[in-house]
């Protein structure tokens, strides 16, 4: 017989080796709280990195190496297949078609379009006591202060009526985050850098309009080049993992990259990186820019305690690309959107289904892949479970907790069922299981698809109500189900109008 201490001695090595063994999927509060790296690229398909494609045309050795030593996602999404509902969705946990905003984007000088009173991530991680920065691209509007009292706006003279002497009110400072630095859109005046509410100089010259650097008339600081944005915000980035260094607080850095968006502008060291033109040798620069805050991380002792998330905002670009997705296709042999239908702007999914790898040593289980449904709408609750934070009833309504997903933790049942996907154009569309329902006349086209791609590929072409597709069968989206599957179509589309007349479609399980 053991006496009380001798047992008490043994239960307690027993939990702890099973504590060691079995990790919770919250973590503990303190320093041991992981940091958080979201870097979110922009505009990069599917097929664009070698973990995803290995017949690309792109080297991507960094973020090679982040998929083998964490978990790679192939049926991840972003919230729409267009850049601000993205960046709502993924800071709210709240679907972007339930803002103001149901079609397009923010225009230059946009208003802010996350509500003032509602709870974001970086809201959320500060009270629980990380450090807040955003680097890069913020696009989801300011206040910007005037001469006249009256909307900033371009003249005809292609400058602006903004009073630089003044903050720039309602951006990422009031949202949640302690530090900002980027270009709020790469192509959108003013051409300037901020850094949190003010621009580190006065745009004081109208841009010239240069073929695949800037293409909106607008006034531009003086010395502006369009190439110089994403190594600043790479040095940036790296810079504040750098001084984080010097507090032992755990950090949230948001890192939205501005590539490969246009203008594609790669550095000259990268020109002739791929064999995928000028587009690729700036997915090359991207990878680069991962790596080097990779490197800083490690360097700095973080890389064993940060949970770094990469994927994109949507699918590739086809329009304002001098050579677009398609194009290169046929000039590079190089698919960005893979063998999925579909680019940036679109329903089908090669406008939203995107790369997605998350890596966490020794709590993300390193090499494997993940078939799960997730969405960028899911990092809210997330990441409020990691961190054993309590989300309020009015915060992240969409949001789902993927932690268990993410810690490698099997389960019967999908902790996601469905999602619904969104355009340009503002149509939706809903993922239940293995279908897809886009519930429009356009059956998920918001550019042109080109004849030739849609042959290429034996693919419908878009007539009828609405388009139906199984996915497990047809991820390529050739075969429009509508017609002949009707229960399904009305299944679908009765969980659809039920999503949009809710305020919510995820449970409260962490709230």
């Amino acid at each position: 017989m053991i006496s009380k201490s001798q047992f008490l001695v043994v239960s307690f090595s027993v939990l702890a080796l099973l504590a060691w063994l079995l990790p919770s999927d919250s973590v503990v509060t303190g320093q041991q709280r992981p940091n958080i790296v979201v870097i979110l690229a922009d505009d990069l398909g599917y097929g664009d990195l070698g973990s995803y494609n290995p017949q690309s045309k792109i080297p991507t050795p960094r973020l090679d190496e982040l998929a083998k030593q964490g978990l790679r996602f192939t049926d991840a999404h972003s919230p729409s297949a267009v850049c601000t509902p993205t960046r709502y969705a993924l800071l709210t946990g709240r679907y972007p078609w339930r803002s103001r905003l149901k079609t397009g984007v923010l225009g230059p000088y946009g208003l802010p379009l996350i509500e003032s009173d509602r709870m974001t991530l970086p809201t959320l991680l500060k009270q629980q006591g990380y450090a807040t920065a955003i680097v890069g691209k913020w696009h989801l509007g300011w206040d910007w202060p005037t001469k006249d009292g009256k909307a900033a706006a371009i003249t005809a003279e292609g400058m602006d009526n903004v009073d630089y002497s003044k903050p720039v009110a309602n951006g990422p400072l009031t949202r949640g985050f302690d530090f900002y630095f980027g270009t709020d859109v790469p192509n959108y005046p003013p051409y300037v850098f901020i850094e949190n509410d003010r621009t580190l100089g006065v745009p004081g010259e109208p841009a010239p309009m240069l073929k695949g650097a800037i293409n909106r008339k607008g006034p531009m600081v003086k010395g502006w080049e369009p190439v110089k944005i994403l190594p600043a915000l790479a040095e940036r980035a790296v810079r504040y993992v750098d001084e984080r260094a010097k507090n032992k607080q755990p950090f949230f850095l948001y890192f939205a990259l501005t590539s490969p968006h246009y203008p594609v502008v790669p550095s000259p060291e990268f020109t002739g990186k791929s064999r995928a033109g000028v587009y690729g040798d700036f997915v090359a620069q991207t990878d680069a820019a991962v790596g080097a805050v990779m490197d800083a991380l490690k360097r700095n002792g973080f890389d064993k305690n940060t949970l770094v998330i990469f994927t994109s905002d949507n699918g590739p670009e086809v329009v304002e690309l001098e050579i677009g997705a398609y194009e290169r296709i046929r000039q590079s042999q190089h698919a960005s959107m893979l063998g999925l239908r579909g680019v940036k702007r679109d329903n089908w999914e090669g406008g939203h289904r995107v790369p997605f790898i998350a890596r966490w040593p020794g709590r993300i289980p390193a090499g494997k892949t993940s078939d799960a449904l997730i969405g960028h709408v899911d990092l809210m609750a997330t990441l409020a479970s990691l961190t054993s934070a309590k989300l309020p009833d009015s915060a992240a309504p969409d949001s789902y907790d993927q932690l268990p997903v993410l810690l490698g933790k099997r389960s019967k049942k999908p902790i996601r069922q469905s999602l619904v996907h969104h355009q340009i154009n503002g149509h939706l569309a809903l993922r239940h299981g293995d279908w897809v329902l886009i519930d429009s006349k356009t059956c998920g086209d918001g550019n042109k698809e080109p004849e030739w791609f849609r042959r290429e590929r034996a693919a419908h072409d878009c007539a009828g109500e609405a388009a139906l597709y199984n996915l497990r069968a047809d991820l390529a989206q050739t075969k429009n189900l509508y017609d002949t599957q009707s229960a399904k179509a009305r299944e679908l589309k009765s969980l659809l109008d039920q999503y949009r007349q809710n305020e919510r479609t995820a449970p409260p399980t962490v709230r």
